[in-house]
């Protein structure tokens, strides 16, 4: 049953209505838990003994960089389905989330660029976490360029695929790179093995504006990927029978 309906939603032309039923479900959710997590962030939460009220800049800091690994990965288990499937589908869906993963790691960069003026007293060092998350932001805008500089779309999702499964060996980079080299960036404040280190209110406040970049990530991949997915099957006559829709000249004269 599961396989049926993988299946079934891995067409285009069915996977269509479903993110039109679905994005705006995600968007509203989205918006709904960045004012709570905004709110409990800016107002609720304590200010830290040590950072003062500078430090509240994490609640969107934080989530956008874990935003921008995942949605990196994500790209990355696509262009697998994508080179090993031959699913059109993967093509569309990587190209999607790569506009929203490279706003994430810009935001990542921007953020921590104004959280570590005051913090470590200049906007920019070669940290090496802060080196490899440009790298990744680099892998995104070379991913966008490469696939808009292909007009064969096929052609485009494979070297695109390449490049996403090649650059996601950076993620582990980001990630491990406070354990693996003395970096300026503090340890994991909260771990599924040692629990979390923040106080209460900040850690909720944390979680629900991940859920919020998680949720916002979503909607946005989907509703991206329906203007894609017109682009791509425009002569199909499904697309044409859409409501709103005018067939191109040659099927008009047909």
């Amino acid at each position: 049953m599961v396989t049926k309906l993988i299946y079934h939603y891995a067409s285009p032309q069915h996977f269509y209505p479903l993110a039109g039923r679905l994005w705006p479900l995600f968007a509203i959710g989205a918006s709904a838990l960045a004012v709570w997590g905004l709110w409990l962030g800016l107002f609720v939460a304590p200010t830290d003994f040590q950072q003062g009220e500078g430090y509240r800049i994490i609640f969107v800091h934080v989530p956008v960089s874990w935003m921008s690994m995942i949605i990196y990965l994500a790209m990355a288990f696509w262009a697998l389905i994508g080179l090993t499937l031959n699913a059109r589908l993967s093509g569309m869906m990587c190209r999607a989330l790569a506009p929203t993963g490279a706003i994430c790691a810009f935001l990542s960069l921007w953020t921590g660029a104004l959280w570590g003026k005051p913090m470590w007293g200049t906007w920019w060092v070669w940290d090496a976490r802060l080196t490899s998350e440009l790298i990744l932001l680099f892998l995104y805008l070379g991913y966008i360029a490469l696939t808009n500089a292909i007009d064969d779309p096929r052609r485009a999702d494979k070297a695109g695929g390449i490049l996403a499964l090649v650059g996601a060996l950076n993620v582990p980079v980001i990630y491990f790179s406070v354990k693996w080299w003395h970096t300026l960036h503090q340890g994991a404040s909260v771990s599924m093995s040692r629990g979390s280190s923040m106080e209460k209110t900040m850690l909720t406040a944390m979680l629900v504006m991940a859920v919020a970049f998680w949720l916002y990530a979503i909607a946005m991949a989907l509703y991206r990927v329906r203007s894609i997915i017109l682009m791509r099957e425009r002569h199909a006559k499904w697309v044409t029978a859409l409501p709103g829709v005018s067939p191109t000249p040659a099927e008009g004269s047909a």
